[in-house]
C-alpha cells in the first residue's frame, strides 16, 4: 500500500515555520518567501502530488493541506510585520538629529512671533480713539449690489459722479449689478435699514473696512484700500457738531500739536459737504514738499446727510438729522509713520514689516 505524501505534513509545517521564525531582516524573508509558499515551494509540491489519491482521500489530504498553508502564511505575514517595524525603528534612529553634537558649530535662531500688521494696528488705534468719544463698532459686506454702493446714496445710474469712483464690477449671473464696494458708506445705509427696522434710532458709528478701486498703485494710491467711515443720526445734529468731531478725533489721534480745518467740496449724499485737511505731520504745518508747501494734507471727506439718503433707508428728515466722515486708513498709517510711498504697506518686505512691528 502506498503511503500518503502527507505523512510528514505535520513535522514538515513544523520547519517551515521554525525557518520563518529564523529569519532575521526583511531582505532575508523576501528572498526566502518563494521556497516557502511560491510555486516551487514544498507546500506546493505535495498539493501536486494529490493527484495520484482516490477522490475521498484527495478531498481530506486537500483540505489538510490548505489549513497547513493558511498557518505559513500566516506566520510569514506576522514575521514580515515583526521586520517592518523593527526596520522602521532603525531608520529613524538613524536619521535622529543629536543636537548635542552641532550646537557649537551650529547657530540656532530664535522663532520670531507673529504680530498685526501695520494697517491693522492703525485700525485697531482709531477704533479705540472713536470708542472714547462714544462711537460703536461695525461691519459690512465687500461685494455690495449697486442700489447700496450707489443709488441709495444719491447716486443714481447715469449721474455724473459714479465717475468719482472706478468700479470693480463683479459678474455673478444675477440680474442685478453687483461690484466690490468703493467705499465703506454702504455700510451706512445698512445701519439705518436696520435701526429703522428696529426702531432703534439714534446712531452714532464708525465703519472700518476694506475698499477696491482700478485705481493704479502709487505713492499715493492702491487699488485695495482700508476707509473708515463715520456715521452720526439724531435729533439736532448740525455741522458744528460734524467740525468738533473731527477737531477732537485730529488731535486725540495725530498729537495736540496737530489741528483740522474743512474746506467746501461735493459729495453726493452729503449737503453741505467739505473735505477734511489736518496740520502736515512731516513739516508739522512749517511747509514741505509732501504737503506742497501749504502745511496741510488732505485727510478725507465729510458732510452732513442729504436728506435724499434719509429718505431712501425710510427716516424722517424732518425729525432726524446727521453727519457722516470717511477717510482712508491706509493714508492715517503712511501720515502717522511718515512713509513717503504708501505701497510700502503691500509689499510684503520683510526688513519693512520688521520695523514696523
Amino acid at each position: 500500500m502506498t503511503s500518503s505524501p502527507l505523512a510528514r505534513l505535520g513535522e514538515q509545517t513544523t520547519d517551515l515555520l521554525s525557518t520563518i521564525g529564523s529569519l532575521a531582516t526583511l531582505d532575508a524573508l523576501i528572498e526566502a518567501e518563494p521556497s516557502l509558499t511560491g510555486k516551487r515551494s514544498l507546500l506546493s509540491t505535495l498539493q501536486k502530488s494529490l493527484g495520484s489519491l482516490e477522490p475521498d482521500d484527495r478531498r481530506a489530504a486537500g483540505a489538510q493541506l490548505q489549513a497547513a498553508r493558511r498557518v505559513v502564511e500566516e506566520a510569514l505575514s506576522a514575521r514580515r510585520s515583526e521586520l517592518e517595524r523593527a526596520a522602521r525603528v532603525l531608520q529613524l534612529e538613524s536619521d535622529r538629529l543629536d543636537l548635542g553634537d552641532v550646537v557649537d558649530s551650529a547657530v540656532v535662531h530664535a522663532l520670531s512671533v507673529g504680530h498685526p500688521g501695520l494697517i491693522a494696528t492703525t485700525q485697531s488705534q482709531l477704533e479705540d480713539v472713536f470708542v472714547g468719544m462714544g462711537f460703536t463698532v461695525a461691519d459690512g459686506p465687500e461685494v455690495e449690489s449697486d442700489w447700496y454702493n450707489f443709488e441709495a446714496l444719491n447716486i443714481p445710474p447715469a449721474h455724473p459722479a459714479r465717475g468719482m469712483w472706478d468700479t470693480f464690477y463683479v459678474d455673478l449671473g444675477e440680474p442685478e449689478t453687483v461690484v466690490l464696494r468703493t467705499h465703506t458708506s454702504p455700510t451706512q445705509i445698512h445701519l439705518m435699514e436696520e435701526a429703522v427696522a428696529r426702531n432703534s434710532l439714534p446712531i452714532h458709528s464708525v465703519m472700518p473696512g476694506r475698499c477696491y478701486r482700478r485705481d493704479t498703485p502709487d505713492a499715493s494710491h492702491l487699488y485695495s484700500f482700508h476707509q473708515i467711515e463715520g456715521l452720526v443720526v439724531d435729533r439736532g445734529i448740525t455741522f458744528a457738531d460734524l467740525a468738533g468731531v473731527i477737531e477732537t478725533f485730529t488731535r486725540a489721534y495725530f498729537g495736540s500739536d496737530i489741528t483740522s480745518r474743512l474746506r467746501p467740496a461735493y459729495f453726493p449724499f452729503t449737503e453741505p459737504s467739505a473735505e477734511f485737511e489736518v496740520t502736515c505731520t512731516l513739516c508739522r504745518g512749517g511747509g514741505c514738499r509732501t504737503c506742497s508747501f501749504t502745511g496741510w494734507l488732505e485727510l478725507g471727506g465729510s458732510g452732513m446727510l442729504d436728506p435724499a439718503v434719509l429718505e431712501a433707508v425710510g427716516i424722517d428728515g424732518e425729525e432726524w438729522s446727521g453727519f457722516a466722515f470717511g477717510f482712508g486708513i491706509d493714508r492715517c498709517a503712511q501720515m502717522r509713520h511718515q512713509l513717503t510711498d504708501m505701497r510700502a504697506l503691500i509689499e510684503n518686505d520683510t526688513r519693512f514689516l520688521e520695523q514696523m512691528s
